[in-house]
């Protein structure tokens, strides 16, 4: 349930427990570029308490304790959501906590709020980032804003990013890249197609080396990465009796966190060496950062387990401004974005 104050704006009950918290949350609907009511609440909340210091950027929230620590923390967790899918309000069996964002990732921003309100003296200072507009083009990214406009803000010895994880530390991200590989040929009559050359089937080997590629399993910080190269995406075809004279295959290549960007791309080029190629899209990975000392302690503390992270996420954001960051949050990761999304009330509470 949630309350609403005089005025439309919805009002967080701070000092109720976690799951019910995530509850509140998940019922202010707050789909991507529609964050305004969270972030007012979000904002509302932190603003009550006297030991943090609140900052908001468009619909992103920071708060922070200024204690003197020798270390700084920063637990961050986006607000937005992918669009309804009859999924909410929220609510609950026995076990589990249903509705769109109890996983991705309500449930870790409702562990955030409660460790701001709950924790006014922590034995290092802490960074609270609740972020608009993940889920869609990072070019609204709330991160990425803040990290252009006001970088101080992210600066800290280690990042938590709440993930869901099922509650276990994902460590770093892998790094993702996508290319066009192209193949040309010569336009004719499929009626006299020895008058042409067809790019489609031009492509056979593209498609047959990619077939043979051997994944990569480099082990980073005692973690075992595993690297992908796939075909995503072909097209090509110009009319039902025409041989096609271009056609391409996107390819993704998801590179374990040791390799940079500019590595990963030489990799593509060796492999695909002959062919024309174009990246479209890229993002560095992450590498774990596991023995910075607070990373180091952290893990201790929340049962020494680590895994490393296969998919991208904002760590990589992080760790291009210094800062070493894992994944932890409640939920499982692959129920992310579906209908039936929900979260384990025991991973919340462990979290």
């Amino acid at each position: 349930m949630v309350l609403w104050l005089d005025g439309g704006m919805p009002e967080l009950d701070l000092s109720t427990d976690a799951v019910s918290l995530t509850e509140q949350l998940v019922n202010i609907e707050s789909v991507s570029l529609d964050e305004k009511s969270i972030a007012d609440a979000v904002e509302a909340a932190l603003v009550s308490l006297d030991h943090l210091s609140v900052t908001r950027l468009g619909n992103t929230v920071v708060a922070r304790t200024d204690l003197g620590r020798d270390e700084r923390v920063v637990i961050a967790g986006h607000i937005d959501t992918v669009p309804l899918n009859d999924n909410l309000p929220a609510r609950r069996d026995e076990e589990h906590l249903h509705g769109l964002g109890s996983c991705d990732m309500k449930g870790g921003d409702a562990v955030m709020l409660k460790i701001a309100a709950t924790l006014p003296e922590p034995n290092r200072d802490l960074t609270f980032i609740f972020y608009e507009a993940e889920e869609i083009d990072e070019t609204y990214n709330g991160l990425k804003m803040l990290s252009q406009q006001a970088p101080e803000l992210m600066n800290a010895d280690f990042a938590i990013l709440m993930e869901p994880s099922n509650a276990v530390v994902e460590a770093g991200c892998q790094g993702t890249m996508r290319i066009d590989v192209r193949t040309t040929g010569e336009r004719a009559h499929s009626a006299r197609s020895w008058m042409g050359v067809n790019a489609i089937h031009g492509a056979a080997d593209i498609l047959a080396r990619l077939a043979a590629y051997d994944a990569r399993r480099p082990v980073i910080d005692g973690l075992e990465y595993h690297e992908g190269l796939n075909a995503v995406f072909i097209r090509g075809g110009v009319a039902g009796n025409v041989l096609p004279d271009e056609c391409v295959v996107e390819v993704n290549f998801r590179f374990a966190p040791d390799r940079s960007e500019a590595d990963a791309e030489g990799f593509l080029s060796d492999f695909f060496e002959g062919y024309d190629i174009t990246v479209t899209d890229t993002a560095p990975g992450a590498l774990p950062g596991l023995s910075v000392p607070a990373a180091a302690a952290f893990l201790q503390a929340v049962g020494g387990e680590a895994n490393p992270k296969f998919g991208w996420t904002d760590v990589a954001r992080f760790t291009g401004l210094g800062v070493p960051a894992v994944n932890f949050g409640p939920g499982d990761p692959l129920l992310a974005h579906k209908q039936e999304e929900h979260v384990p009330f025991q991973d919340i509470v462990r979290c």
